[in-house]
């Protein structure tokens, strides 16, 4: 999948990626500051991964794990601060809740600052740390 939005380029291709950039953001989340890098580079080998590029560079990520059939699990979500402010954020969980492959799925995320960004994508809060997303065949029934 590649989607361009102006001059940024939506991708799943993990050959595009820059592991030294996901792992720079992530030590500085308050999520993943003590994951170490192994780690980092298993869980990306492991999982559906989506960059966002501005002339080859990352300046944004999102990791989802799944089965494929029922649920997935959206984490390691980020938009580099200089690049924030430019809708890539909505542009992100846009792609990921409209495919075809994520949309008939429940969608379970945690975070602890970005209701608003996921309710507007359907997500719910399920307490104050964690989200879902009913599928779409049953949230249009």
């Amino acid at each position: 999948m590649n989607i361009y939005f102006g001059q940024f380029l939506f991708s799943d291709n993990k050959e595009l990626l820059n592991i030294e950039t996901v792992k720079d953001f992530l030590a500085r989340s308050y999520w993943a500051s003590r994951r170490p890098g192994e780690i980092i580079e298993k869980s990306i080998n492991n999982s559906v991964c989506i960059g966002i590029y501005s002339e080859q560079v990352q300046v944004g990520f999102a990791r989802i794990i799944t089965d494929d059939a029922t649920t997935y699990w959206l984490c390691d979500v980020f938009i580099d601060e200089n690049y924030r402010g430019h809708g890539l954020g909505k542009k992100l969980i846009e792609i990921i809740t409209s495919s075809e492959r994520f949309k008939n799925m429940m969608g379970i995320l945690g975070t602890k600052d970005a209701h608003g960004l996921y309710e507007q994508y359907d997500f719910e809060k399920d307490n104050e740390r964690f989200m879902k997303r009913m599928p779409d065949f049953i949230r249009n029934m």
